[in-house]
């Protein structure tokens, strides 16, 4: 039998409320104590502590806590070594203290019953609940137990769940332990803990966001407990007339069973009963476990209505006037004409959409209206105007004209190519009002067919894409297609070329052949094969020499597979030189070229070697003297120099070192003409330009 019957009532009535519950509502599995600390700024702190488990509760309840105080630092300075006060025991107390107090105080009478009873059934409250409560007796307990303790602070300490530390200083803060004296061979259960000061007071915060849906009748209000739900366990629900003075609607505390994790609903919802017509307001208060009361929430109004019996539904709709206008017939029990001043026709571009009035005052026995203003997509509903202020809705219906005309073509479109290949396309909207979306079509070459990307149209101007950066294609071509509702396809928009990361060098031209003439080298190559070649670069060295010099930039012409016969008319004799043909790409990438072509430029101009050539005659001594100037000794190894006559014919007269500038000519006669050539040797076996000379002796 129960430990008192008389309860079962109040326990049917908890149980119907919705019941969240602050310590077991813990989805752990694990056997542990659970502490919370309310300080207060009277100089108390108030503690209340609970197990996790339904053996954990029972076996508590049988042995006990033990809560211990540890004092951590005083006016800031943490303590090396804290100080401990032993606060006592904590059991619940004997059944004959219980029986003073059950029948003025149900919650009591719940915690007797969870604590001391034979059985734990609440009856009366349907045969699935019974099953439930016969199965699991324990967790009926343990549940029930711990939701009067929160609701009852008093309760709470005499059932050993409670305490308030009345020694507290505000310059100190303290640690509070809740052990298990139940022995560890029976069950092994973690102590909690809880570190608090006077300083941590803080008012209680106002609950929020409260609404209300007044019907006919009735009101649900709502509001959000899952913001707060660490201070507050229940609520009380108040109620005024005037907007000043307030009652509590709900004597018991209200609260939401929601402690089974089986619902993301954050919000807590009651329904009240009042009369219609009358303007009712309302505001709710939490409820802490140490049983204070939070500020009231803001206030809400309203009055409650009688609903309309009769509801206007729309039978048939018909396109006329050449797809301009539509004519719409709707259904009204007569029954209901005498409860309604008439109708409102509401059309919205959305089914669910905001809906606007396009035609008031509809007689009360009207039962079609034409309506001349359509859109390419229309959705109608009929309200019927309660006389009362109650109205009601039809459901809506879809109006859709025949329409053909397809949508501008899109423009404006532009677009980018990141490192990755990561393509960021934009385009202009559309402004019909029929608008479904886009199509975007991708090509990788500029003529080809395109392939399309999207499955279903794309509703956004922005559409992302991705293309590989190592492709043979340096470049990937897109267009867009514009859909309405009925999907008509516009024109495709103006192609967008896109050019990719590129990270490929292009294909090094090739020198193909070359000639020497004259004082001009002349080479031919075969251009680089590479489609994004912007143009080629000539580049020459001495032979032997470090770095290559550029000397020529060529545009690359795309109909001229090689270049032919280009000049170089910057060369001299006598040289070694390397030449080298460089690709170059839009993206400024150049070719790499390993091997170049050395051409050998002979000499095609004879070096001077000797200036300033000069005679004297000395006819009294019988000779010819001659002198000159060298103009770089140590690349002269010597100077030929030829004689001859009108009669004789040049012949070798002397070779004189290049340190030597004159010799005399004694083998001279009178009345004769002299020519004297003069050529240098060089050290490198080439004869220098020849200087003549006439003497007449």
């Amino acid at each position: 039998m129960l430990f008192y019957k008389k309860e079962k009532n109040i326990l049917l009535l908890i149980f119907m409320l919705l019941v969240q519950l602050s310590f077991s509502q813990k989805s752990s599995k694990k056997n542990e104590i659970m502490v919370l600390a309310r300080p207060l700024t009277s100089n108390k702190i108030m503690l209340r502590w609970g197990p996790t488990t339904p053996i954990a509760y029972r076996k508590l309840s049988k042995y006990g806590y033990k809560v211990k105080r540890y004092t951590i630092s005083i006016a800031g300075q943490s303590l090396s070594k804290p100080i401990e006060k032993d606060l006592g025991v904590f059991k619940p107390a004997q059944k004959e203290e219980w029986l003073k107090i059950m029948k003025s105080n149900s919650n009591a009478a719940v915690m007797a019953q969870s604590l001391f009873g034979e059985s734990f059934n609440v009856e009366g409250v349907g045969t699935l609940q019974g099953i439930i409560n016969m199965s699991q007796e324990q967790e009926q307990r343990f549940t029930w137990g711990l939701y009067v303790a929160d609701q009852d602070f008093k309760v709470a300490q005499l059932a050993g769940l409670g305490f308030e530390d009345l020694n507290v200083k505000a310059t100190e803060k303290y640690v509070y332990k809740v052990f298990s004296l139940v022995p560890k061979n029976e069950i092994d259960i973690k102590d909690g803990g809880v570190f608090v000061g006077l300083q941590d007071y803080t008012k209680l915060p106002k609950p929020v966001d409260l609404a209300a849906i007044f019907t006919d009748k009735k009101v649900m209000l709502n509001w959000n407990y899952a913001i707060y739900k660490r201070e507050y366990n229940s609520y009380f629900i108040e109620r005024s007339e005037d907007g000043e003075l307030f009652s509590k609607v709900n004597k018991l505390p209200y609260t939401t069973l929601n402690s089974g994790g089986k619902t993301n609903s954050k919000r807590i919802y009651y329904i009240d009963s009042i009369v219609n017509n009358k303007t009712y307001y309302y505001r709710v208060k939490g409820r802490t476990p140490f049983g204070e009361l939070s500020p009231a929430s803001e206030v809400i109004s309203g009055k409650a209505v009688k609903v309309l019996a009769y509801v206007p539904r729309i039978k048939t709709k018909e396109v006329v006037n050449e797809n301009k206008s539509v004519l719409l017939k709707w259904e009204f029990l007569k029954e209901g004409n005498k409860f309604i001043k008439g109708f409102e026709l509401n059309k919205s571009n959305k089914a669910d959409g905001n809906y606007k009035t396009v035609i008031r005052n509809i007689s009360v026995k009207t039962r079609k209206i034409q309506y001349d203003k359509l859109d390419p997509t229309n959705y109608f509903t009929i309200t019927a105007i309660g006389k009362q202020g109650n109205s009601r809705t039809s459901y809506p219906v879809l109006v859709q004209p025949v329409d053909s005309i397809p949508p501008v073509k899109p423009v404006g479109l532009e677009g980018k190519v990141d490192s990755l290949g990561v393509v960021t396309l934009n385009w202009k909207a559309n402004v019909e009002p029929d608008m479904l979306g886009y199509r975007i079509f991708k090509g990788n070459n500029k003529n080809e067919e395109y392939s399309q990307l999207t499955v279903k149209p794309h509703v956004a101007t922005t559409f992302y894409d991705s293309v590989s950066v190592k492709s043979l294609n340096n470049k990937v071509y897109y267009k867009v297609v514009a859909v309405d509702k009925r999907f008509n396809m516009s024109k495709y928009s103006d192609i967008l070329t896109l050019k990719k990361p590129d990270f490929i060098p292009p294909a090094p031209p090739v020198i193909t052949s070359y000639k020497v003439s004259k004082e001009n080298v002349y080479l031919t190559w075969a251009n680089s094969q590479s489609n994004d070649v912007e143009r080629h670069e000539v580049y020459r060295k001495i032979r032997d020499s470090i770095n290559y010099n550029l000397i020529a930039t060529l545009p690359k012409d795309s109909l001229k597979i090689e270049y032919t016969d280009w000049q170089d008319s910057n060369v001299e004799g006598a040289t070694d030189y390397n030449y080298l043909i460089k690709a170059v790409d839009e993206s400024n990438l150049k070719s790499i070229n390993t091997k170049s072509i050395t051409i050998e430029v002979p000499r095609f101009k004879l070096l001077t070697g000797v200036k300033n050539i000069g005679s004297y005659v000395d006819k009294q001594n019988g000779f010819i003297e001659l002198f000159w100037k060298v103009i770089d000794e140590k690349a002269i190894v010597e100077i030929m120099i030829y004689k001859g006559s009108k009669n004789d014919k040049m012949s070798l007269l002397r070779n004189v070192l290049p340190s030597i500038n004159r010799v005399a000519d004694e083998d001279v006669k009178p009345n004769n003409i002299y020519n004297y050539i003069f050529r240098p040797v060089f050290i490198d076996g080439s004869l220098g330009a020849i200087k003549k000379i006439e003497v007449k002796y």
